[in-house]
């Protein structure tokens, strides 16, 4: 990890601000903590009645900002019923039956980074060019033109500044749709408060500093990659390397509001998530298999419809 990340993390705070008892699933693995007591006993994540309850004896970093829940529960449910409504190949009964369980504000823990990356990269610039070739097409010369590439060496270098790279560290929510929220703004971060935390749980990050950060670099290498790829010159590149130097690297630990809740539909339970400052939702749901097969068919009758169409010509 960068000396400057750890420097910043040693000198960080601890905790809460707030004296803080924690709940621990044994389950799912997360932890959540809050301030006062709790009355339910049961995960928000998962669902599981399996929590322990404790001291919060762990050292974590203090965060140093959040995002207040803008959206209340009421709200929270009407995106759902929109998101459900606006689903395709769904049973069509899904938005009237669908019965929605309890649903728990949390603020799930993110990293954010800045930093500074200077780039050098070379790499083979491609330039079309066409030429005129004769060939033989049922015993009648013809010419056409064929695209070919010169290609010749280049290089070069730029500096970017990344900021608010965000890295997911819950453990209680699975990744892939964790990461699939793209509409947190940043931008409207607030200094910590503990007085925020009022009324509301809190997770534990499960990711740490250092992992968090490997993460982070993967995200602004592919960027940078990207970057480099559009400065080299000509119509195509080929053997793209790129090095990338960091500076000014800086860390938050954050707190994103989100409202976990899930549905059942028959007999089976799906999990759903609500953005808590945009309304957002991503979620599992049943998939109609009759209305994609009958979707399937349509297509294929349309394409069979189409070379019929042709051959009739």
């Amino acid at each position: 990890m960068a000396e400057g990340l750890q420097q910043q993390a040693q000198s960080a705070g601890e905790g809460y601000g707030t004296p803080t008892q924690s709940l621990k699933c044994q389950t799912c693995g997360a932890t959540v903590s809050f301030a006062g007591t709790s009355i339910s006993q049961t995960c928000d994540f998962c669902g599981s009645q399996h929590v322990l309850q404790q001291d919060s004896h762990r050292r974590v970093i203090r965060p140093q900002s959040l995002v207040p829940f803008g959206v209340d529960e009421a709200k929270a449910k009407e995106s759902f019923k929109g998101w459900l409504a606006g689903l395709w190949f769904r049973p069509s009964d899904l938005k009237h039956k669908a019965a929605v369980g309890a649903v728990a504000g949390v603020y799930i823990p993110y990293w954010t980074f800045d930093a500074r990356v200077h780039s050098e990269w070379r790499a083979e610039a491609g330039h079309y060019y066409y030429e005129q070739e004769t060939y033989v097409q049922n015993g009648e010369k013809k010419t056409r033109q064929v695209r070919k590439t010169r290609w010749e060496s280049a290089w070069g270098r730029r500096q970017d500044a990344h900021d608010d790279v965000l890295v997911v560290a819950s453990q209680g929510l699975p990744r892939k749709i964790a990461q699939r929220f793209s509409t947190f703004d940043t931008s409207r971060l607030m200094p910590y408060d503990p007085r925020y935390l009022a009324g509301w749980r809190a997770e534990e990050y499960a990711v740490e500093l250092g992992e968090a950060w490997t993460e982070a670099q993967q995200t602004i290498e592919q960027e940078q990659y990207a970057r480099c790829g559009r400065d080299v010159p000509g119509d195509t590149h080929r053997g793209l390397q790129v090095q990338n130097q960091y500076s000014a690297e800086t860390f938050k630990h954050v707190l994103l509001p989100l409202w976990i809740a899930s549905y059942r539909y028959g007999d089976k339970p799906y999990r759903f998530l609500v953005n808590g400052q945009t309304g957002e939702v991503q979620g599992e749901a049943p998939i109609s298999w009759v209305k994609v097969t009958l979707f399937v068919l349509m297509i294929l009758l349309v394409i069979v419809g189409i070379v019929i169409a042709l051959k009739a010509r």
